[in-house]
């Protein structure tokens, strides 16, 4: 705000436990993805076309899609 004056915000100490909860399932959810992303192995595609020669090609439906920058 102008003038040196602040803004402040009155919460219930409800809807502050709430908000807080919510933040940090947040941030955990992102973490917890990134762990996951960095674990998955690596397939070139030789690797790729024995594993569809064995096992066939895989169906295209998406089960989940994850999209994680690192």
């Amino acid at each position: 705000m102008a003038n040196g004056q602040t803004a402040t915000i009155s919460l219930s100490e409800q809807k502050l436990k709430t908000l807080i909860k919510e933040s940090v399932r947040e941030g955990i959810k992102a973490e917890i993805l990134k762990l996951r992303v960095a674990f998955l192995s690596y397939v070139d595609n030789a690797e790729q076309k024995e594993i569809e020669k064995k096992y066939g090609k895989p169906s295209r439906k998406v089960a989940k899609t994850y999209e994680c920058e690192i």
